[in-house]
């Protein structure tokens, strides 16, 4: 009895040992990770890695170069619309009869060369022209929103590429844990203290960790994939990052009438819509004035031979308009009514824009102060609970699992602070690309995803946060593409 107590003591101090070493693993594993308020940070934006692959990505984009060649295409345009219409030349014979020539003998036989010249309504030329100069501005904003798209790919994708990086050291570090655990249980089981079920759990998070290896290495490649097209590379060229997500600075805080009135000054698509209304206001123009007749001038010169003496003749004309008036002013008056359409679009555009930068500006100061609240807050109490966990395993009235659970939730929480964070940068970069997208809408998915998970089923909770990647947060807008809409 005496030895067999011996044993019980020696495997219970064993247990209590092992359980230490796997909570305070985890701890150190959340100590390790850099947190904004006790490690140097920087904004995304100034990163000089992020930096380099914006440049490369821009010289190397062919959708960029497109839009670009897109304005050089539009731009002779211009002078094609508002040039004078090419005369008319007309080289002509008139004689009498069929049987000869008699240009020279009768009087009324000539050969003849006239030009006609026709003279466009005041005002016509200048006002195609002033509709063709539009087609170049729209153009210009087409590479405007091209830049801001490719800026912000590179961006997200960068983003993405470090978050997977940062869950797969997050996942390797709960790995540890867990092969800790499988060692601890069998040790433990095979001093007749532990049960079948812990050893068998502590191997089945082992596999179910290798299999979420798995799917992270293969969103890494993914992700390395996104990054290597856009800077033009081979898909597969490494790409080595030395930032992490808790690295990065936290967006300032947006002020919705300063945000507002810079994204009205820099908008490409409520550039577009004011060109819109600028376009029909134009059309309107050309329309009223393409219902005045264009006039047509013509002169010419009669050679009658060498004994007659040469004829001429001068012409004015030009259409009476019978039959295309009433077309015309018809015309006219649906050109106005796609003017008021136009006007009523670039309001409807104003006011989602507006809604756009007052929604980031709502779903940044919550994720901020999310962010706040894990790294002052939950984090250090996720320790504690640890601790705490691990103190009634020792006293008896705790599990060797809730001593797991406790120590995976740290990983939990952990993995939840960066996907917060990653939200905010998510945020920010949607800001500069002055995208109207609802992007919040991902961050707020995050936001509330990042909730601490504690008790029982920390461990389980842990192993999905490690493989639920911030796609919607950091993925770049499908409908945008180049064109941010």
């Amino acid at each position: 009895m005496e030895r067999r107590s011996t044993q019980a003591g020696g495997a219970a101090r064993l247990i209590a040992v092992a359980a230490a070493v796997v909570v305070i693993a985890a701890r150190d594993a959340r100590a390790q990770a850099p947190a904004p308020a006790a490690a140097p940070t920087i904004r995304l934006e100034d990163d000089p890695q992020l930096a380099a692959l914006v440049a490369e990505s821009l010289a190397a984009r062919p959708e960029l170069a497109a839009a670009a060649a897109g304005v050089d295409a539009r731009r002779p345009k211009v002078a094609l619309a508002g040039a004078w219409p090419d005369p008319v030349l007309t080289l002509g014979v008139q004689n009498d009869g069929f049987a000869s020539i008699e240009i020279g003998a009768m009087e009324t036989s000539f050969a003849s060369i006239m030009v006609t010249q026709t003279i466009p309504w005041p005002g016509k030329r200048r006002a195609r022209a002033a509709l063709a100069e539009l087609a170049v501005d729209r153009a210009g904003l087409d590479v405007a929103r091209a830049r801001l798209s490719a800026i912000a790919e590179v961006e997200r994708a960068y983003l993405a590429l470090v978050r997977v990086r940062d869950r797969q050291a997050l996942l390797a570090q709960q790995a540890a844990l867990w092969a800790r655990a499988v060692e601890i249980t069998r040790r433990v089981y095979g001093a007749g203290q532990g049960s079948q079920a812990d050893v068998l759990r502590a191997q089945l998070e082992v596999r179910r960790l290798e299999q979420r290896r798995l799917a992270l290495a293969a969103e890494e490649q993914q992700r390395l994939h996104a990054l290597n097209r856009l800077r033009g590379r081979a898909l597969d060229e490494p790409l080595p990052t030395a930032r992490s997500i808790a690295g990065l600075a936290l967006p300032a805080p947006i002020d919705v009438d300063a945000a507002y009135a810079d994204a009205r000054a820099h908008s490409p698509e409520l550039a577009q819509a004011a060109l819109a209304v600028t376009a029909a206001e134009r059309a309107v123009t050309l329309a009223s004035r393409a219902a005045r007749p264009d006039l047509a001038v013509s002169a010419g010169l009669m050679v009658r031979g060498v004994d007659l003496p040469p004829m001429w003749t001068v012409a004015v004309g030009g259409p009476l308009p019978l039959f295309t008036g009433a077309a015309a002013r018809r015309a006219v008056a649906g050109d106005r009514a796609e003017v008021t359409r136009a006007r009523l679009e670039l309001d409807a555009l104003e006011r989602v824009l507006r809604q756009r930068v007052a929604d980031r500006a709502a779903a940044l100061a919550g994720l901020t102060a999310t962010v706040t609240l894990y790294h002052d807050g939950i984090l250090a109490l996720s320790s504690a609970t640890a601790d705490s966990t691990l103190a009634q395993y020792q006293s008896g009235r705790a599990s060797f699992a809730a001593v797991l659970d406790a120590g995976a939730g740290i990983l939990v929480d952990q993995d939840a602070y960066l996907d917060a964070i990653t939200a905010t940068q998510a945020i920010a970069i949607a800001a500069r690309e002055y995208s109207l997208d609802d992007a919040t809408a991902a961050a707020g998915g995050l936001a509330r995803g990042a909730m601490p998970t504690g008790g029982a089923g920390a461990a389980s909770s842990a192993a999905r946060a490690t493989t639920a990647a911030p796609a919607a947060a950091v993925a770049a807008p499908a409908a945008s593409g180049m064109g941010g809409m």
